[in-house]
């Protein structure tokens, strides 16, 4: 766990100071792909969601909008797993008003003090970001209303010890919404091994039924899947570790068909009262 969690660290860190981004070496938050906000429109985002939040807390490192999938309400406490730059806390953070409170929890350094600058500059009071890792949230028992979360969660080697965090912070009647990539059928083990493809949220990714069990497992229920699409490979392509593998997949049949198995599913469960 700890030489993945290293690597991810690193990748993501990489990502907060600009020596990298979704599309390879950042420059404007554009690259291989378009900008950023293309791919928040591809995933999802509405052009004014995209506008109001700061500069730069967008990454584009996401495959769906947690945030479209639940109906926050004024007043309640939401926490982001894998908050990154505050992008969707941003936005969270509007839903639930001056009376609510919206929690960031990022293992990345580099990634929370770009999230702390973002907050203050877009004068953010009713958001905190602190360190910590999904598997063990530094929060107390039934303490939020909400979870949400954006293609991080498949980063974690222990995803099933994810979700009974998540329900264990959640208060009787709270709500998950979170958006991820599953697998259709499983990768080749050959893909499975690359680390370069777990940091980029591909290698690591669960079967579709083994998420939701996963999720069904951790106590949390009843599920409802809001979404599924495929994650199309024009969009991969953000991606410099996933880049090489999909122009080799799109001359081969095979390749692609696997490559094609990656799919971006929202889903929102609820921890019983």
């Amino acid at each position: 766990m700890s030489d993945v969690r290293e690597g991810v660290r690193r990748r993501y860190g990489a990502v907060a100071v600009g020596a990298g981004s979704c599309c390879g070496p950042s420059s404007g938050g554009s690259g291989c792909c378009g900008s950023a906000a293309q791919i928040g429109e591809a995933n999802g985002y509405s052009i004014d969601q995209l506008s109001i939040v700061p500069e730069g807390s967008n990454l584009g490192l996401g495959c769906g909008n947690p945030t479209a999938i639940g109906s926050l309400q004024p007043g309640e406490t939401v926490l982001d797993l894998g908050s990154g730059a505050g992008f969707d806390c941003f936005l969270a953070a509007r839903a639930v008003g001056s009376e609510g409170r919206v929690i960031g929890v990022d293992m990345t350094p580099q990634m929370l003090e770009k999230a702390r600058e973002n907050a203050a500059k877009g004068g953010y009071r009713n958001v905190e970001f602190i360190e910590g890792f999904i598997e063990q949230l530094p929060l107390p028992d039934a303490s939020v209303d909400v979870v949400i979360s954006n293609c991080v969660i498949n980063l974690s080697v222990d995803k099933p010890q994810v979700f009974r965090e998540v329900a264990r912070v959640l208060k009787p009647g709270g709500r998950m919404y979170v958006s991820d990539l599953v697998l259709t059928r499983p990768l080749p083990w050959l893909l499975r091994q690359s680390s370069a493809l777990y940091t980029a949220c591909v290698a690591g990714a669960l079967t579709r039924s083994d998420y939701l069990a996963a999720i069904e497992e951790a106590g949390l229920s009843p599920i409802t899947v809001v979404s599924e699409r495929p994650y199309r490979l024009d969009v991969m392509t953000a991606d410099p570790s996933l880049a090489r593998l999909v122009r080799w997949a799109r001359v081969l049949p095979p390749l692609r068909r696997r490559m094609e198995s990656v799919v971006s599913l929202s889903v929102r469960a609820e921890r019983p009262v």
